[in-house]
C-alpha cells in the first residue's frame, strides 16, 4: 500500500513538471536585427542601436558582433533572445582586445546573462525585421553607433 502511493505521488509529480515545462516553452522565430541598448556610465546616456543578424557594431571601445536573434510571434509572450560576441578593443600603445561576453541575452531577464564591464553595459531591447526596423536613432535623437 505504501508503495503505491510513493509511486503514484512520482508518477504525480514527473507529469506534473512536464505539464510545466511544456507551459512555459516558448517558438522562438528568428529575426534578421538585433536592437540593443547600450548605457555609458560615465555619461549616463543611453544608446539605442540596431544590429543585423552575421554583423558587428561598435559601442564606445566595445565591440558588439550578432551571431543570432530570436522572438517569439505576437500571440505568445514576448521574448527576445539573441547570441552575442562582446570584446572591448583598448585604445592605448598595446591595442589589446579582450574578449569580455559570449553568450545569450534575454530582452525580459537582462540581468539572467549580463556583460560584466566597468564603464559600459549592453543589453538586448528585441528582435525585430527589417520590415519592423525603426529608424536607426539613439532615444537622445543623435545618430547610432557605426556599425
Amino acid at each position: 500500500m505504501k508503495t503505491k502511493i510513493v509511486f503514484g505521488a512520482a508518477v504525480g509529480a514527473v507529469v506534473s513538471v512536464a505539464a510545466m515545462s511544456s507551459a512555459f516553452a516558448l517558438d522562438y522565430r528568428p529575426a534578421e536585427i538585433a536592437q540593443l541598448q547600450g548605457l555609458d556610465k560615465i555619461t549616463a546616456r543611453i544608446s539605442t542601436f540596431e544590429v543585423p543578424v552575421g554583423q558587428m557594431a561598435k559601442f564606445g571601445t566595445l565591440s558588439i558582433r550578432v551571431d543570432a536573434c530570436y522572438r517569439t510571434p505576437p500571440e505568445e509572450r514576448p521574448e527576445s533572445a539573441s547570441f552575442l560576441e562582446i570584446s572591448d578593443q583598448r585604445e592605448d600603445a598595446s591595442g589589446t582586445v579582450d574578449q569580455l561576453f559570449s553568450g545569450w541575452m534575454f530582452a525580459s531577464t537582462p540581468g539572467l546573462s549580463a556583460l560584466e564591464h566597468p564603464v559600459y553595459d549592453v543589453w538586448v531591447k528585441e528582435c525585430i525585421d527589417a520590415g519592423d526596423q525603426g529608424t536607426g536613432a539613439t532615444e537622445q535623437g543623435q545618430p547610432a553607433p557605426a556599425q
